[in-house]
């Protein structure tokens, strides 16, 4: 016997999973559903989905935009830290679950739902993110994750309760979906099904932000982007909002197939899943943030900061973004960034991202002293000193050795 529930928060897509879970909660909790909707730019018209919600019986229903709010607040934080997961991967899902936890669990609080609930299977990253979230902000909340619990274990079974439902489907997802797709601001990831083997290249029909980068113009393209305290704030001279700016990125870089990536990835729930990603302006955007870096960041503060981001990313990855310690890191990076600013001109080549000039009013480059000509502000024989009281150890050593 389920734990009784009077009202629960669902994060709703309006597709055939989360409208099954809609009228199962009903059924099984005996409850009033609450769903919710956030537009996190994923391209797709949202009214659908409040309408179907209604069908369903929705006691209430939120579709909130929170674009700006995804790219202000969270993709720019973490791209002041350069993350990358493996090495590869720019967090694009797992970034968006932390706000959408937050949002759920304002909802709760605003209309007294006593539980959460949400679509994640339990295989994968999403249940654990989602979780860890509404028990960051709200420890005594219920959390009803019904991939969990019901037996509706397979497409075949959903698409049976759905008919005996009478919850609408949409045609193509009569028949098996080649792949399964997230979708945002920052990214659009397909994994499963055709993916599913990491021998088999992607077929073209997998991507739908990108162009071929064999089909991209055979010109380059040059873009510049002007940075303040580590954000971007400025493409080609105009200043736009944080979602204008990744928007426009986008743009660029998927006419110039850049950001596609194929990546056999360690899931926190322990087991190797393959996906394949499409981040255009997010890869322009890393590329552009490193270069202004490069120029302003002292050594030993972007070393420490590259050492520290696998770790950062590991967080964001598994699901920690309210935990005490990405906040310290976030506190970190933050601080690196103070005199992050300037301007960075990018070449767009076929699927590549290149640097092409880079200059700031808070550079740490002096040709003053880093010139092949004469100068007057460096003693080259201060070198000799200095190599030899590092050399000091390795000397010892040596001689210790013989």
């Amino acid at each position: 016997m389920a734990e009784p529930v009077k009202k629960v928060v669902l994060a709703y897509s309006g597709g055939l999973d989360t409208s099954v879970i809609l009228r199962w909660l009903q059924e099984t909790y005996r409850c009033q559903v609450v769903t919710f909707t956030a537009d996190l730019g994923q391209g797709e018209e949202l009214e659908p989905a409040r309408r179907k919600a209604e069908q369903l019986g929705a006691a209430q229903i939120f579709v909130d935009d929170l674009r700006e709010e995804f790219v202000r607040d969270f993709v720019f934080p973490m791209f002041r830290a350069n993350a990358l997961y493996e090495g590869a991967y720019l967090l694009g899902t797992s970034i968006a679950r932390p706000l959408i936890a937050k949002r759920q669990i304002e909802i709760a609080r605003e209309v007294g739902a006593d539980a959460v609930a949400h679509g994640a299977t339990g295989k994968g990253n999403d249940q654990v993110r989602f979780e860890l979230g509404y028990y960051a902000l709200a420890p005594e909340i219920k959390v009803i994750a019904p991939w969990r619990e019901w037996d509706l274990t397979s497409r075949t079974r959903l698409l049976d309760y759905a008919e005996r439902h009478q919850i609408p489907i949409a045609r193509d997802k009569r028949g098996e979906p080649p792949f399964s797709v997230d979708a945002n601001l920052l990214h659009i990831s397909a994994e499963g099904k055709v993916l599913e083997d990491p021998w088999s290249e992607p077929e073209e029909y997998v991507f739908s932000r990108t162009v071929a980068p064999e089909a991209a113009p055979d010109r380059p393209e040059y873009v510049e982007i002007e940075f303040a305290r580590g954000d971007a704030v400025a493409v080609d001279g105009e200043r736009l909002s944080p979602a204008a700016l990744l928007t426009r990125l986008n743009e660029l870089g998927g006419r110039h197939g850049i950001g596609r990536l194929d990546l056999v990835e360690n899931r926190f729930v322990g087991m190797k899943s393959r996906g394949v990603y499409e981040t255009p302006g997010g890869t322009i955007l890393l590329a552009a943030h490193r270069g202004i870096e490069s120029l302003t960041l002292d050594r030993g503060a972007a070393h420490l900061k590259d050492e520290l981001m696998p770790r950062y990313a590991e967080l964001i990855y598994n699901g920690f973004w309210f935990s005490p310690e990405r906040e310290m890191l976030q506190a970190l990076t933050d601080k690196s960034q103070e005199q992050v600013e300037g301007v960075v001109r990018l070449k767009l080549y076929k699927g590549s991202v290149r640097l092409a000039g880079r200059k700031s009013p808070k550079s740490l480059y002096s040709l003053a002293h880093v010139t092949f000509e004469e100068d007057v502000v460096y003693d080259q024989r201060d070198a000799e000193g200095f190599i030899k009281l590092n050399a000091l150890r390795l000397r010892l050593a040596a001689r210790r050795s013989r």
